[in-house]
């Protein structure tokens, strides 16, 4: 095996390492345990060629001065961003993001300290019931992790079909179509967009899309897919907070070209979104929902939200060890809840106000 791929695999193997980040020709940082650390181990032009050759050619992803940069997933689930000099002034620049395969179950996360037990079988209830979630934060906070997590806990019978940029999401159904967009050819021909994918999807008789991330106009298109009878679609999008996202949304859609008025778009995403995961990678490493909100429709030409559970920080210990505990804030039942009565999923119990 090329010496640049053996580099990287070795690095790969490593359970400890969360991020691979290689500056150039000259310097090569790891993440660990959330802290970032410079190593000798370095990477040659000839080391770029061979990591090309064998992750992107392989997959049919060309990288070159046409496309200078590319994403592309190893087979176990790391993905690899690529970016080219001089884009990258200090030399081709990789970065690797490694997924934990040793996680299995929400009940993972449950001990991780990423969320607590109540916020788990709510997550799960909202899932049964089909509920429309968007799991938000920053890149690295684990939100894709948790939305995976979750994807357990949808009906093996379900046809689901995943829509991402670069394909990495680790879904164990059967009934499962992931899809995966195209950049253009050098001519510019070519391209596959998001929503070009989202589209096409609404034709293969899904029961359950998942968006690996709204970052553009095809938020139009997923939001009218929710309204138009696709209940229970999951997507990550980047924001701060719930509230960020309802911002985000509305420039998103407004993005597309739609002539609708504000209060219009604002009234779509709050009867159509019901429920936001907002997570985040604290200083110590550790990824925690912060957040569990309800969209609850418009009040005085709003978007309404209202959070459900959050994680209320309330010390740093000497070790840099973040302290809190998550809580049950919610003032009002979610609008969804007398449904999950209906069907079994969820009691009255499931918002007692407990502190772990």
């Amino acid at each position: 095996m090329a010496e640049g791929v053996t580099k990287i695999n070795n690095l790969l193997s490593d359970a400890k390492i969360t991020e691979i980040m290689i500056n150039g020709p000259q310097a090569t940082w790891l993440e660990v345990g959330g802290k970032k650390y410079k190593i000798d181990v370095t990477f040659n032009d000839e080391d770029v060629k061979d990591i090309i050759e064998h992750f992107f050619k392989k997959e049919g992803k060309n990288i070159s001065y046409y496309t200078p940069y590319g994403d592309v997933c190893t087979p176990d689930g790391s993905r690899i961003n690529l970016i080219t000099y001089p884009l990258a002034r200090c030399g081709t620049t990789i970065t690797i993001r490694k997924f934990d395969r040793q996680l299995h179950s929400l009940n993972d996360l449950v001990k991780l300290g990423t969320l607590n037990q109540k916020m788990a079988e709510f997550l799960i209830a909202c899932i049964k019931g089909r509920i429309n979630i968007l799991f938000s934060g920053a890149t690295g906070s684990g939100k894709t992790t948790t939305m995976e997590m979750l994807s357990h806990h949808i009906p093996e019978q379900e046809r689901l079909i995943t829509i991402e940029d670069t394909v990495e999401l680790r879904l164990h159904q059967e009934n499962l179509v992931p899809m995966e967009t195209r950049t253009p050819d050098q001519d510019g021909k070519g391209e596959v967009a998001l929503r070009d994918l989202i589209r096409n999807a609404l034709r293969m008789r899904p029961d359950r899309l998942i968006v690996g991330e709204v970052r553009g106009p095809e938020a139009l298109d997923m939001i009218q897919a929710m309204s138009t009878g696709h209940r229970g679609t999951l997507g990550v999008i980047h924001a701060n907070s719930p509230q960020d996202v309802a911002s985000r949304m509305e420039t998103l859609i407004l993005s597309s070209g739609i002539k609708l008025p504000i209060e219009e778009i604002r009234r779509m995403i709050g009867n159509t979104l019901n429920v936001v995961v907002q997570q985040e990678r604290s200083p110590d490493g550790i990824r925690r929902v912060t957040h569990i909100s309800e969209m609850r429709g418009l009040e005085r030409n709003e978007v309404a939200i209202q959070d459900l559970f959050i994680f209320r920080r309330e010390a740093k210990t000497a070790e840099g060890k973040i302290r809190g505990k998550f809580r049950t804030v919610m003032r009002n039942y979610p609008r969804f809840f007398p449904e999950f009565q209906r069907l079994g999923l969820l009691d009255d119990k499931a918002f007692s106000d407990e502190y772990i």
